[in-house]
């Protein structure tokens, strides 16, 4: 079974196209200092040799985005082709015309952009208020526009729901209506001056709050979307909490790039966002390995040979292959796995090909050296990097 994917443009990034049903692009962002060139490349180099497709820079000054022409030129140096994405922040109009000219994207905050300080309004926004805001938008993002599209650099305009700006709060609410509407703004406006070269990204901390507005989002604007948890935190909760809210959405088909945002080491996203769309069928990375959960019945160590199998053969990208405790259910719980490896009684295991049984009451000492002689004599084994 596969998802539908919801119908968007295809915006290209660098080499990568994001959207107008290409491949959901896997990205990260690095943490070291912009200024620290050498630490950057270095980050990046790591992140894209474990499979990070985009990858994010902070540019807060201008001082950081002058050192981007420098950074992606060492990175190309060495032989990576990965997009690179500047992160701009407060005030970032004359910031984010600079990084247009040495990055493939260009990545703004509508809470942000046109910095206003909070002063806790209560009374609405007249219309004339709203003009003059939406001016001043247009003031400060026309010259990003010309810059984006006099080097074909792509634009994400990135909502965070921590970071709306005062008059959404207080024409919307503290709500996914109101981080729409700041997208759309923007959107608006790109639109006016004929650039159309935009992803949306819609965050936050709150995976409900991150769905409902990725789902309305997705009914009005046909834009390619980012997807991700943000400020999910660390370790297991981290993981699950955008697992939940990136899946979720991918199971509706919404979403065309996506990040996991960890508080750890970057390059530990990475496996995180394959894992997630491997679960889903939606891209293969390794193998798919089905194991029943244990019970009574089970003739072997399932947790220890379970681990022996997966150290052999988790490198072979494409293939289902099934650990069952028992002969009673295994076969059928396998379900459509390429091979089974299951126990019988007395220390003994047998091997299948899809329902197929190729060899009984192998000792369970040999099992994962006659598995490893099965896939070989098929032609599915390669051997591990």
């Amino acid at each position: 079974m596969t998802f539908t994917r919801r119908a968007t443009v295809a915006v290209p990034v660098g080499k990568v196209t994001i959207g107008g049903g290409r491949t959901i692009v896997v990205q990260s962002m690095i943490t070291e200092e912009t200024r620290n060139v050498d630490a950057c490349v270095r980050q990046i180099l790591a992140l894209h040799d474990v499979g990070c497709e985009i990858v994010r820079i902070t540019t807060p000054t201008m001082a950081e985005a002058r050192c981007l022409e420098e950074i992606r030129a060492k990175v190309r140096e060495a032989g990576a082709e990965v997009p690179l994405v500047a992160d701009v922040h407060h005030q970032g109009s004359p910031i984010a015309v600079e990084v247009a000219k040495h990055v493939d994207k260009v990545r703004i905050n509508p809470g942000l952009f046109v910095f206003r300080k909070r002063v806790q309004r209560t009374v609405e926004y007249s219309p004339q208020e709203h003009a003059e805001e939406l001016a001043a938008i247009e003031q400060e993002l026309v010259p990003v526009i010309d810059a984006c599209k006099e080097n074909d650099t792509a634009m994400r305009i990135g909502v965070n729901h921590g970071s709306l700006a005062e008059r959404m709060l207080v024409t919307h609410g503290d709500t996914p209506e109101g981080m729409v509407e700041s997208a759309l703004e923007y959107i608006r406006i790109c639109e006016k001056h004929d650039f159309r070269r935009i992803i949306v990204s819609l965050k936050a901390s709150r995976v409900p709050i991150m769905l409902a507005a990725n789902r309305l989002f997705s009914s009005k604007s046909d834009y390619p979307l980012h997807l991700g948890v943000t400020e999910a935190g660390d370790g297991d909760y981290a993981r699950v909490k955008s697992t939940a809210g990136i899946g979720t959405l991918l199971a509706e088909g919404i979403g065309d790039t996506i990040r996991v945002s960890l508080a750890e080491d970057p390059i530990n996203e990475i496996p995180v966002c394959y894992d997630i769309l491997q679960a889903l069928g939606i891209r293969r990375s390794k193998t798919e390995f089905i194991a029943c959960p244990s019970c009574g019945r089970t003739k072997f160590d399932l947790p220890t040979v379970f681990a022996k199998v997966k150290s052999a053969t988790g490198h072979l990208s494409g293939l289902d292959i099934a650990v069952m405790g028992c002969i009673v259910n295994g076969p059928g719980e396998m379900a459509d796995a390429d091979y089974g490896y299951v126990g019988q009684a007395g220390g003994k295991i047998a091997l299948y090909r899809k329902h197929e049984v190729v060899k009984n009451n192998i000792p369970q000492e040999n099992g994962v050296q006659e598995l490893i002689a099965l896939l070989k004599a098929d032609g599915a084994w390669i051997e591990p990097s």
